[in-house]
């Protein structure tokens, strides 16, 4: 999963950075609005934390624009505790939700599962795909019950496919969102990432769609389709 973080204090952008790096998402910066509004508009992200108060372009203009151009990626604001009407603003604007400063660091990454859970149609912390069980809260993977030990491109690969299963997804698109922006990425890599998850998994979930990328389903579902 690829995170956005437009926030132009320091400190606490550096601290997001390592939270998000740590819980298995690739993350791109900006710290003023001008920068984050195109980044948000020309690469895709799963989820965006924006900050309100920035220099050269306002947090709240910024989304504004994403809207008003049919941007639906979802946006967790931070704002002033004292400001209430920030937060209205904001949501009226099109936030999905927001948090105010200061705040936990568990409780933003809690939002931020919540988010990207809620964009794929998933109700629980918990993906489950057959045996495979992907638990968001803890970034750790469990075949029939057996833990199971993965690089952090092969978590964010698995947590893609199973945010997004039963659908087919596109080499190119895996590769946008699994990696951050400063990157080298190379399409090809994600089929070397596939057959290192096939393997680790042992069980029959990730199917290619030749020519149009891979679905991940389990063994019964995929007995009843029959593509």
């Amino acid at each position: 999963m690829r995170v956005l973080v437009i926030e132009d204090e320091q400190t606490l952008l550096a601290q997001l950075v390592r939270a998000l790096t740590a819980q298995g998402y690739a993350v791109d910066t900006a710290e003023n609005g001008e920068d984050g509004h195109y980044m948000g508009e020309t690469e895709p992200y799963d989820v965006v934390v924006l900050d309100l108060g920035l220099p050269v372009l306002d947090g709240l203009t910024v989304l504004k624009r994403w809207r008003a151009a049919g941007l639906a990626t979802p946006v967790l604001i931070l704002t002033a505790r004292s400001s209430w009407q920030e937060k209205v603003d904001g949501i009226d604007a099109g936030a999905d939700d927001y948090l105010a400063k200061p705040f936990r660091m568990e409780e933003l990454l809690a939002r931020v599962r919540a988010l990207i859970r809620r964009a794929s149609g998933h109700a629980s912390s918990e993906l489950v795909c057959g045996p495979i069980r992907l638990d968001t809260r803890s970034s750790s993977v469990s075949v029939d019950g057996i833990p199971l030990s993965l690089t952090s491109h092969e978590y964010r690969l698995l947590a893609y496919l199973m945010h997004h299963q039963g659908k087919v997804v596109s080499r190119t698109e895996l590769t946008e969102h699994l990696y951050a922006q400063d990157f080298d990425r190379d399409s090809n890599t994600i089929e070397v990432f596939i057959g290192r998850l096939r393997r680790k998994l042992g069980v029959d979930v990730i199917h290619t769609v030749r020519g149009l990328g891979y679905r991940m389903e389990s063994r019964t579902e995929t007995a009843q389709d029959p593509a």
